[in-house]
């Protein structure tokens, strides 16, 4: 069952009721019956399971980029320019 927060008019009382949803509200305070009205509450929202972080929504290339080139993803020729300079600087 809901739990819905009211606050009177009259005193500014404010009180939680735990209530079906096919209940009517309350029209009446407890302390002064006074008329009361139902205050609105955030709803909270809980974020599980995975999609909800900020590499999820990258593409594949972006992903395997360099994390020095900032973040950029890294050109092909440059790519290849580097496996280049590895073959003839191994000492094979």
């Amino acid at each position: 069952m809901p739990t819905y927060v009211y606050r009177c008019e009259t005193c500014g009382l404010t009180f939680e009721r735990r209530q079906k949803m096919s209940d009517a509200p309350l029209t009446s305070c407890p302390e002064c019956a006074g008329l009361v009205h139902r205050v609105f509450q955030p709803v909270p929202i809980l974020f599980k399971g995975p999609g909800f972080y900020v590499t999820d929504n990258r593409t594949a290339e972006a992903a395997t980029s360099a994390p020095d080139s900032g973040g950029e993803p890294e050109k092909k020729e440059d790519r290849e320019r580097k496996e280049s300079k590895a073959e003839t600087s191994s000492p094979n």
